[in-house]
Formats: structure tokens, sequence, C-alpha cells
């Protein structure tokens, strides 16, 4: 009895070793594999036909203020639009529910900076890194884009744009230390290993619908 309780004891350990050294080896195959594609914002300005910066969402407050990372992923979108990056900002996060809403901050934010707002798209149903990267291209019609997140978060971001097809390229929006980034990157190691599967499965979304494109005005996505 002993020698088999001893045996599959032997077995877990092994099993959890496998999955630890998979789980690390997936991590540094999507960092590895994207790295050259973030880029400074000179560098993404002198890109030719891009069709938008495509800002993810993150923390609102209650106050509807954004969070500081929220906060520096809309100013470095708009930092782009203002140097030619693209000719539309698409602002992609969560508006799943009447109380919580990330896009049309994001939004509001970007019209008072003085961008037009015809010019800005958004995305209410971009509940994870990988919808918002599907519905770019599933809703929006984009095909090469410039993806704008903190650096830690553009790894999995662009990797996702990659298997989906995109032509994609990421600018860090990293324009401050931010609180409890520890964990962030720890829990971040465990998203690139789900989004690299789910990357390979494609599933659909939880919303698609009709067809948005960018070559039309953002005030259809009003709302």
């Amino acid at each position: 009895m002993k020698t088999w309780v001893k045996r599959i004891g032997v077995g877990v350990l092994a099993l959890t070793a496998l999955c630890v050294v998979a789980v690390f080896a997936v991590d540094f195959h999507v960092r590895n594999s994207t790295a050259d594609r973030i880029l400074s914002v000179p560098e993404a300005a002198a890109l030719s036909d891009v069709d938008c910066v495509l800002v993810l969402g993150c923390g609102v407050n209650p106050d509807g203020q954004p969070s500081p990372m929220l906060a520096d992923r809309i100013t470095q979108g708009i930092n782009l639009y203002e140097n030619g990056a693209a000719p539309k900002l698409l602002m992609s996060g969560d508006h799943g529910r009447a109380d919580y809403d990330e896009v049309n901050t994001m939004r509001a934010i970007a019209v008072e900076a003085g961008v037009p707002a015809s010019d800005v798209f958004m995305d209410h149903a971009g509940f994870s890194t990988y919808e918002s990267v599907y519905r770019a291209r599933g809703v929006f019609g984009a095909k090469r884009v410039i993806i704008v997140t903190q650096q830690y978060h553009l790894y999995r971001a662009l990797y996702v744009a990659n298997a989906l097809g995109l032509e994609a390229y990421g600018v860090s929006a990293d324009l401050r230390p931010y609180a409890n980034q520890a964990p962030r990157d720890q829990r971040e190691v465990l998203a690139r290993g789900k989004d690299f599967v789910t990357s390979i499965l494609q599933p659909e979304p939880t919303y698609l619908g009709d067809p948005i494109p960018l070559t039309g005005s953002g005030e259809a996505t009003e709302g």
C-alpha cells in the first residue's frame, strides 16, 4: 500500500513539474516571438497604411475617472494619433453593464483633447484582450493596427493579433510606475498561457454583430 501511495505521489510531483515547465515555456515563447513588434512612438508614426490605433481598456474608478494605467493608455493613443500613426482611434473595453463603462470614458478624454469625434470608434464589447483583438478584425475590419497598452500586456495582445491574422505593432503606455505591478506580472504569466490556447482554438467572442467599418464615422458607435 505504501509503495502505491509513494508512486502516486511521485507521479503527481512529476506532472506538476511538467505543467510548471510548460507554463514558463509558453510565457517565453509569447514574449520572445513578439518583442520585435514593440515600437517607439516615432517608429510607429513612420509606419504606413495603419487602419487604427487600438487602445485596450482597463479599470475605471466609481467616479468615472480612468485608473492610472488606463489614463496612460489613452494619452499614448492620442499621442500616436496626433503624430499621424493612424487616422482612427479604436477604444476597446468593457461596457457590459450600465454602471460600468470604460469606452465612453476613453472616448470623452480623446475628444476633449481635440481628436474629432468622427475619428474615435468605441468597441463596447471588448471584454478581454482576445475579444478586443478579434472584434477589431471581425467587426471593425482592421487589418493593420497599432496596439496600445502597458508593455507587460503588449506581448500577449500582439501574440493574439498575430494568431488572428492581423499585422500588429505595439507601443507601450508605461508613462509612470504603477502600484502593485509585481502581482500583475505574475498573473500575466498565466494569462499568456490561457491566450496561447485561446489563439489556437479561436472561439468567437461574446458578441460580434454587424460590421462597423473604420472608413466611416466613429459617431456610429455612440451609446
